[in-house]
């Protein structure tokens, strides 16, 4: 595990505590998954949990994973019996099992968007969001290899999914900066 950016994520959560209140889950999320029972989901990059709440509300049995011991600490105390919290490097992660949805925002990892692909069912749902670079975007130290290009999610799928959905939108207002995002929702077929 990437000791660093397991120390970096802690100290975020710690010296900035309303990232670990309650927020509204993705609005793509919402929009796309309604129904869960006997269904499996992955949140990756869970954070605060505010997707793996809203799945598990839902009735899916959630794996929710983060790198910060501090947000899945957070996340446990909902005391949500059907959401398993693991503690995880993504950049080495490899999912062990098939999910009926799989979501992943606010984190940019291209390799691991490959093998989410793999671990979605027939007819299960993908839904990733995250930043994209834009001239428009405040945090200026942002690392470009963390910012996705002009319709870039585009590109990872190919003929076996189907893109129920694509855009770009500004982020929500209690994020820390305003940044671009782009989103996309595809069904494995």
């Amino acid at each position: 595990m990437s000791i660093e950016d397991k120390i970096k994520w802690n100290k975020k959560y710690i010296d900035t505590p309303r990232l670990l209140t309650k927020r509204e889950p993705s609005h793509k999320l919402t929009k796309f998954v309604k129904d869960g029972k006997d269904k499996t989901a992955l949140d990756v990059a869970c954070g605060n949990g505010r997707n793996s709440i809203y799945m598990a509300e839902l009735g899916f049995e959630v794996d929710a994973l983060d790198i910060s011991e501090v947000a899945l600490n957070n996340l446990k105390q909902n005391g949500i019996k059907n959401i398993k919290t693991e503690l995880v490097d993504l950049e080495d992660f490899t999912p062990k099992k098939s999910y009926d949805v799989i979501v992943m925002t606010n984190y940019l990892d291209r390799n691991l968007i490959k093998k989410l692909t793999s671990s979605l069912k027939k007819d299960g749902i993908l839904i990733i969001e995250t930043y994209m670079h834009h001239e428009n975007n405040t945090k200026a130290n942002s690392n470009p290899d963390f910012l996705l290009k002009k319709d870039e999610l585009k590109s990872f799928f190919d003929d076996r999914y189907t893109i129920i959905e694509y855009d770009e939108f500004d982020n929500e207002s209690y994020e820390l900066h305003r940044m671009r995002k782009q989103s996309i929702v595809v069904k494995k077929i």
